[in-house]
């Protein structure tokens, strides 16, 4: 595998590519999408660049190679940000020309189906972040959540150590969009209970690789985004979450038992686990069926992990995935988890 570098850092006053490498949701919910670039402008200081596929749905796999193209060759474009996912950015990924992303780095943010670029940059050798899309995190409704805002800032503008600190308070239940009164009010939360941690009696300090698991499942299946010498992942810190989905207890254990198949999971001597999200508008669960769900979820990793990586320290509930606050993950950045301390710290 090519050796991974971290592209240099934007500053404030520069101008930033906003895409829509998966779908085109912006062009059928302005608000959140706005409310994101009026953030990236005011509080950080940013200037938004949008690209022809970013408001449009149905744009094509090759309409939207041609945005990301055009964002990093751009030598004013600092940075790339995606405005949300999708679900078939793995149509994208082979018009990409590597050659030319890997002459142009920029760290690009992006999370959800966003995994299947993330996982492109970190095969071309460029470290990225798992996190930030403009509509969710930067366009939540009343603020951004604290702890989302500083480790965006965190990423975005400075290098060395960070550490990640659990939520007090989360959140997993979405308002409408489509209706303005969303955006009055920030979302309700309800607390956040800690990490849990199994076999945290060692540290574990590695480079990063995972993402979505049902889009690292996808990607699996269709043989992109993992090295051929699984040695390349050997030591390093694997992080997993889940998606507005909610895949079964029984998915996600499947999907890792085949990566424990392949040789993939007993690679890494440790698991960040994202906080499950436990509710979306085809399942609103009752906060009881919320708890279930996620201890069921927490089992079948468990299982699995039983199995091919018994040893591996696991840490449960990192808000790192669709849940509210996202804490922003170096993708193919160094992570150290430290059992002992209970401390995750990440490098930007």
């Amino acid at each position: 595998m090519t050796p991974l570098t971290c592209p240099p850092k934007p500053s404030p006053g520069d101008r930033v590519a906003v895409l829509s490498p998966s779908s085109g949701l912006p062009g059928l919910f302005p608000l959140p999408y706005e409310l994101g670039l009026k953030r990236l402008r005011e509080e950080y200081g940013l200037e938004p660049v949008e690209y022809p596929a970013t408001r449009r749905m149905g744009s094509t796999p090759r309409e939207r190679a041609a945005d990301i193209h055009a964002a990093f060759a751009d030598p004013e474009i600092k940075a790339v940000f995606a405005s949300i996912g999708g679900d078939d950015q793995i149509t994208v990924v082979p018009l990409l020309d590597r050659e030319l992303i890997r002459a142009h780095p920029k760290p690009f943010f992006g999370w959800s189906d966003n995994t299947n670029l993330l996982a492109f940059l970190h095969e071309s050798g460029i470290v990225a972040f798992h996190g930030a899309s403009v509509m969710v995190e930067l366009g939540r409704p009343g603020a951004m959540h604290p702890q989302t805002a500083e480790s965006l800032r965190a990423a975005l503008f400075t290098s060395g150590a960070y550490e990640l600190r659990p939520a007090e308070r989360w959140n997993d239940v979405n308002r409408d969009w489509a209706d303005p009164a969303t955006f009055d009010a920030e979302p309700e939360t309800r607390p956040g209970g800690g990490w849990t941690w199994v076999n945290a009696d060692r540290v574990v300090e590695g480079r990063t690789w995972g993402g979505c698991l049902e889009i690292v499942g996808r990607m699996l299946m269709a043989g992109r985004g993992v090295a051929r010498d699984l040695s390349a992942y050997e030591g390093g810190v694997l992080f997993l979450e889940t998606s507005e989905e909610l895949p079964s207890g029984e998915e996600v254990f499947r999907t890792l038992r085949n990566m424990g198949e392949r040789g993939l999971l007993g690679r890494f001597p440790a698991l960040l686990m994202g906080r499950a999200k436990t509710w979306s508008f085809e399942r609103p669960n009752a906060p009881g069926e919320a708890a279930a769900y996620a201890a069921e979820q927490r089992e079948a990793v468990l299982r699995a992990m039983r199995v091919y990586a018994p040893d591996a320290l696991v840490v449960f509930d990192v808000d790192l995935g669709h849940t509210d606050p996202q804490l922003v993950i170096p993708y193919g950045g160094v992570v150290r988890v430290d059992g002992p301390a209970r401390r995750v710290t990440v490098t930007y």
